[in-house]
């Protein structure tokens, strides 16, 4: 059957089979696995093969951090941490013209350190923070907006799920991945922060944010908020700095940070009981379960891939038609930018990571730069449709047309372009501090 068929033959009845299938409905894990499962039978493989190779990939050790951080997520929500950064995030900023959507962007780095989700990150801070900026006279599409947009962070900002995923299927070291994204997602956040100083310097609206400050003040105190939120605040501390110092693995500090979740959702914050610990680990199964599923299909699929030598072969055709590195950037950029507003962002990075690693690398791009160039993007799949999974999160929380708030999340949707530019260009900014911590 092999030699009826040539590589090429069979990568174009893999892909044929996949986008097919996506066109008519099917679920991405559906797809993968009937097409993969075609390109067994047409290379005449025991399809027990694919089974077991699924299975060999779900019992990977990296692999037990991503449950781990999706139940540590949970938890810090029912603990009440996301509630306890706002407050903090809302004093750190003080009386800043358009301070609410600026502690937003804070919040959401914030959380992001502990959840590494995007859309988990706009639903824990949207929830506080958007009825919030609509109490004090905020444009409730923009409010939604600002919240949807940051909420990408949450996937940037270690520790990521997407990282988890990407040195899963690239071999790329997670722990470089995770110290890598820290700069480019502050990057972004503090991009988003400069237009929303210059829309609310433009608009004249800074007594929204000095009212909500100095009610917030007169009320608690600035050094009471903060003691309230120290757990808070200390948990992405213990995560990244056991990551940082080198004394646990990611998927370790996982685990660590499970454990951290619980002491102070029951102990230090008494929220959490036994009720709300069984919706989390359910919450968990929920999300991780799809995730799991579709990761082990998927690096079923990459192997395919490589059988059929099919990375390296464009890698080939690329490299000896276009020589200039900023034009293969640009064009995998846009690409990405297409794929993150039509699929998700995990099954994107499992697919596509093996098929465009070789050809970066070919230009000399380091695999973990690619690994943040590749999260970025997809990060802005989430703001944008038809997916636009935190745009659909946010429109829940605000229950107005999404049509509104993705008219409203144009501008930092740029903020978030140009710092993607710079993240693609400057590779120091994600290089540098794996450089300097790995001395």
């Amino acid at each position: 059957m092999m030699e009826a068929l040539s590589p090429a033959n069979i990568g174009l009845l893999l892909f044929g089979i996949f986008f097919v299938l996506l066109l008519i409905g099917s679920p991405i894990m559906v797809a993968l696995g009937v097409a993969t499962m075609a390109c067994f039978i047409v290379l005449d493989i025991d399809l027990s093969l694919m089974i077991e190779r699924a299975f060999a990939s779900l019992t990977a050790f990296p692999l037990m951090a991503l449950p781990a951080f999706v139940l540590a997520g949970s938890l810090m929500e029912a603990a009440g941490v996301s509630r306890r950064l706002v407050h903090v995030a809302e004093n750190i900023v003080g009386p800043t013209p358009g301070g609410l959507a600026i502690s937003t962007t804070l919040s959401c780095v914030f959380f992001g350190a502990i959840s590494g989700s995007g859309p988990a990150t706009t639903a824990a801070v949207g929830m506080l923070m958007i009825p919030a900026m609509a109490k004090r006279g905020y444009n409730v599409g923009y409010a939604a907006a600002a919240t949807a947009t940051a909420g990408g962070i949450g996937i940037i900002i270690p520790p990521s799920i997407p990282f988890i995923t990407y040195g899963l299927c690239t071999g790329a070291s997670i722990g470089d991945l995770f110290i890598a994204g820290f700069m480019p997602g502050l990057l972004i956040g503090l991009f988003i922060v400069f237009y929303v100083i210059y829309y609310f310097a433009r608009h004249d609206n800074s007594n929204l944010c000095i009212e909500a400050y100095t009610q917030e003040l007169r009320s608690k105190g600035f050094l009471r908020i903060l003691k309230e939120g120290f757990w808070a605040l200390l948990a992405p501390v213990i995560i990244l700095g056991g990551i940082y110092g080198g004394i646990v693995s990611p998927t370790e500090a996982a685990g660590v940070s499970v454990v951290y979740a619980l002491l102070i959702g029951v102990v230090a914050y008494r929220e959490i009981n036994f009720k709300k610990f069984i919706k989390c680990l359910v919450d968990t199964g929920h999300t991780a379960t799809p995730v799991m599923l579709i990761l082990g299909i998927c690096i079923v699929f990459g192997r395919v891939l490589s059988m059929l030598r099919i990375p390296q072969t464009l890698a080939t055709f690329v490299t000896s038609n276009i020589e200039s590195k900023i034009a293969v950037l640009l064009a995998i950029n846009l690409f990405l930018l297409v794929a993150g507003m039509l699929m998700d962002t995990i099954p994107c990075i499992l697919i596509l990571a093996p098929i465009f690693l070789p050809i970066v690398q070919a230009y000399n791009v380091d695999i973990v730069h690619f690994g943040i160039l590749m999260t970025c993007n997809l990060a802005i799949g989430f703001v944008t449709p038809p997916i636009g999974t935190n745009l659909f999160v946010a429109q829940s929380l605000t229950k107005i047309p999404i049509t509104r708030i993705a008219k409203h999340a144009v501008p930092f949707l740029a903020m978030f372009l140009v710092a993607l530019l710079v993240i693609t260009f400057v590779p120091s900014v994600s290089l540098w501090l794996p450089s300097v911590l790995s001395k």
